[in-house]
């Protein structure tokens, strides 16, 4: 499994980030980006950040983008 955040959409609410610290991370911005192996995935961003999850996250991801206010979490296989 595979996720990236649509910055453009992200409200910086904090969900996802409190469901998955692994997975996402607030910059200065106020905006969600993913990471891998704790390298955020800002430059660049969106579809072209994409992070591979680990098994051991993908429930927390997937309910991150369920529950993600601006709808931005867009999860691939």
């Amino acid at each position: 499994m595979k996720v990236w955040i649509d910055q453009d959409l992200c409200t910086g609410d904090g969900i996802c980030t409190d469901h998955s610290p692994e997975v996402f991370v607030m910059l200065e911005d106020g905006i969600a980006y993913v990471q891998q192996e704790g390298q955020v995935l800002n430059d660049p961003g969106g579809a072209r950040g994409l992070a591979a999850v680990p098994p051991e996250h993908q429930d927390e991801v997937l309910r991150s983008s369920v529950e993600c206010p601006g709808e931005c979490i867009f999860v691939e296989d």
